[in-house]
């Protein structure tokens, strides 16, 4: 096998394109804002039902972290934006990446 033939072969790998995945905001853990002010968030922002609300705040309580939306990357960062609006530590990732 010639030499140029093992670089080439491997930079067509390199390209190959991965399926596309939804894309994640993220709401972790902090020290300062209330478990109650978090649901607050939760249900002012996204919408959610005070039991849907709790159980992601109970999630980001204990777990450190939890993902409260998903879909287009651009969606996500303007969650995040917002989210920030309100004193929360917010990221987003894209979906498997965790």
């Amino acid at each position: 096998m010639m030499a140029g033939t093992h670089t080439e072969q491997s930079e067509d790998q390199d390209q190959r394109v991965l399926p596309d995945h939804p894309w994640q905001t993220v709401v972790w853990d902090d020290p300062v804002n209330l478990m109650s002010y978090v649901t607050y968030v939760f249900q002012s922002h996204f919408g959610f039902e005070r039991e849907h609300a709790e159980r992601l705040m109970l999630q980001v309580h204990e777990s450190g972290s939890a993902v409260v939306a998903e879909g287009a990357r651009e969606a996500m960062e303007l969650h995040v934006e917002a989210l920030h609006g309100y004193g929360l530590w917010a990221t987003v990732r894209q979906a498997g990446s965790a």
